[in-house]
């Protein structure tokens, strides 16, 4: 019985005496003839250097973290617990990417939305984004122009998200935040297709993702598109970024005395018809038990505040934690 050329990896076998070895293999495998082993090289392990002669099987152990690694981990650990959220879905509307109105998109208002989506995903918490079109195209106000019908419309305002969702990956990804685009039909040359799993798994990775074309559908808004894709990616709460502090029990525009409101019920918004978001949005979030809060993406530090949970706008469908204080 031969065995062909062979490499004996052992770790430190030079003082084990081989004969032996040899013999009682022989004996035991019961062989007619000598066990031949041609050609066989010993090599002995960079660890038998330091390997004791009692005990031939000196492997490596693991090494175990040092304290500044395990520091390090418990205080990620314990900021992401201080927010009151793990994973959230930022609406932002076109009409905000617009700014002063001046341009379609305006650069600082991305670079500010970019930087402070930064701050918290360094933290642990999973953002996904839902952005609007209306700095672009509104299909809603444009049917009928020309003979515009609704759904044709509607198809270019959700090209027209795709394209903030473009600017807004790579304002993202120049500060080093990885980005990933879903369209809800295929436009597989520029984004992924939306795949619910997929869009997950970039989450658990640290990725942001931003859901554009809405949910591929006319006659529905982009405001359902964040209450349907919250639902599916097991999202905890809806953030609305408008241009204004939040709910109001008038319009503030003509009446200055108008009331910012502190909570509401998704019953509110619908038995009271107010203007927050369109009533299949907020029925869809009444019926998934979604919270929403709508709050001034004008303002330097909300979306950060918004994000983490704290004090900030106007909370639909829940209550705010107690010890926290309006900012």
């Amino acid at each position: 019985m031969a065995i062909s050329t062979t490499t004996l990896l052992l770790s430190s076998f030079s003082s084990y005496p081989f004969s032996s070895f040899h013999s009682s293999l022989s004996s035991t495998l019961k062989l007619s003839s000598p066990l031949t082993l041609p050609n066989v090289t010993l090599i002995r392990s960079s660890y038998s250097q330091n390997a004791s002669s009692s005990d031939p099987f000196n492997f490596r152990e693991p090494e175990i973290p040092t304290m500044s690694s395990f520091q390090r981990s418990m205080n990620e650990s314990s900021k992401i617990s201080s927010s009151r959220w793990r994973r959230v879905l930022l609406k932002v509307s076109g009409e905000a990417l617009a700014g002063d109105q001046s341009q379609n998109i305006d650069p600082k208002i991305a670079m500010a939305i970019a930087r402070e989506v930064a701050s918290v995903t360094r933290l642990g918490i999973e953002v996904a984004l839902v952005v609007g079109g209306g700095n672009i195209f509104r299909g809603s106000s444009r049917a009928g122009c020309s003979g515009l019908d609704r759904s044709s419309a509607d198809y270019i305002g959700m090209l027209a998200t795709v394209m903030n969702a473009i600017f807004l990956q790579a304002t993202m990804e120049s500060i080093g935040i990885p980005t990933r685009v879903q369209t809800a039909f295929r436009m597989s040359e520029v984004a992924e297709p939306y795949i619910r799993r997929k869009a997950i798994r970039h989450l658990e990775k640290g990725r942001v993702v931003i859901f554009a074309a809405g949910i591929g559908n006319p006659f529905f808004t982009t405001d359902t598109a964040a209450a349907l894709r919250c639902a599916e990616i097991n999202a905890e709460v809806v953030l609305k970024a408008t241009n204004v502090d939040g709910v109001y029990d008038d319009d503030p525009k003509r009446n200055p005395h108008a009331r910012l409101l502190d909570t509401l019920t998704h019953q509110d918004v619908i038995s009271k018809d107010l203007s927050v978001m369109d009533m299949t949005a907020i029925t869809l979030c009444q019926e998934n038990n979604i919270p929403v809060v709508v709050f001034n993406l004008n303002k330097p530090g909300n979306i950060e505040k918004a994000i983490k949970g704290e004090r900030v706008g106007t909370l639909i469908g829940a209550t705010w934690n107690s010890t926290m204080s309006r900012t």
